[in-house]
């Protein structure tokens, strides 16, 4: 057996309340604080000093005290932290912790892009999702998250069209809740493209008097059976307000499930699962492989190695000014 493997067993053994109070010695140690997305495991979540959607956790790290921040998420989320605090150390579990749907807007063609539009003349504004590099929100006018959507939009100027990046289901929901028209990037986001539909039919079917919750980054033909659209923290605000035991069924990163469930135990949430496009069979796959890549371990390493850590880029201070105006202003 090689020592590689060995060693994945040792780490993979350690037990995950000794990883806590670890963590919790090392955030003293270190003057750090953790920021959680909802999305990643509910241990993470248990031991993060604030956890959250994205717009949430935008501004709670604005208001972090201590010198380190670990922001357990994924790669974009680590940049915002660091846009927001330029003088504070910033680490993330692991660097590979990407997203698809930042991936799907890089830089460079959607600098292309508004150049195109600008030599046909066209006066237009560009929104972006937060899911987005730093280098693409250097380039845009707002940044929205699903909690602010709405209220961005509507700070549009009227006579200048919205280009909105990179998510196109999230801007066709915009489209048709604020009336705008927008001319849409093609992204998408691999978690929320893969809900399966005839499950979710099925499953309504088998549970009467549920409930379906969706984040609007799914297609519209999930949306069209949603009860309740909105992001994770609407969603968590939703539950809250609810007192009789009900069934959700919901259509997110499955790890959502575990704040729903602090916030509104008596609720029972099932998550909507997803489907293989190439093979056409459903799966467990509504985990994002990104989240999935931080774990206490890691969290626990890169507080004691101090690393890995976004280190400050020049275009971070135009980003700065949009991030500014878009979700604390």
């Amino acid at each position: 057996m090689s020592l590689q493997i060995l060693s994945e067993r040792s780490v993979s053994a350690e037990d995950p309340l000794d990883l806590m109070d670890e963590i919790e010695a090392l955030k003293k140690e270190k003057d750090a604080s953790i920021l959680a997305h909802f999305y990643v495991d509910g241990e993470i979540q248990d031991i993060a000093d604030f956890t959250g959607d994205s717009l949430k956790l935008a501004r709670d790290a604005t208001k972090v005290t201590t010198s380190t921040i670990v922001f357990a998420g994924v790669h974009f989320m680590g940049e915002s932290a660091k846009i927001m605090n330029p003088e504070k150390r910033v680490l993330i579990p692991d660097m590979l912790a990407g997203c698809s749907l930042a991936d799907s807007c890089p830089p460079d063609q959607l600098a292309a892009f508004q150049d195109q539009l600008r030599a046909q003349g066209r006066d237009f504004q560009t929104v972006a999702y937060i899911n987005t590099s730093a280098a693409v929100k250097s380039l845009v006018d707002w940044i929205v998250t699903s909690g602010n959507a709405r209220e961005i939009i509507d700070r549009v100027p009227a006579n200048k069209e919205i280009l909105f990046v990179p998510d196109q289901h999230l801007g066709r929901y915009l489209i048709e809740v604020t009336g705008r028209k927008m001319i849409l990037w093609p992204g998408s986001c691999m978690v929320h493209e893969v809900f399966s539909i005839q499950d979710l039919i099925r499953i309504k079917k088998r549970t009467p008097g549920c409930v379906i919750m969706a984040h609007p980054e799914c297609p519209q033909n999930i949306l069209e059976l949603t009860d309740v659209v909105g992001g994770t923290e609407k969603m968590r605000q939703h539950v809250m307000s609810i007192e009789k035991p009900t069934t959700f069924l919901v259509a997110t990163e499955a790890a959502m499930i575990h704040p729903l469930q602090k916030a509104a135990p008596q609720h029972t949430y099932i998550p909507v699962p997803g489907i293989i496009a190439s093979t056409g069979e459903t799966c467990a796959c509504n985990r994002c492989p990104h989240m999935s890549r931080n774990t206490l371990q890691k969290v626990r390493d890169c507080l004691k190695n101090g690393g890995p850590e976004i280190e400050w880029k020049d275009y971070f201070q135009q980003a700065r000014a949009v991030l500014d105006k878009s979700l604390l202003k």
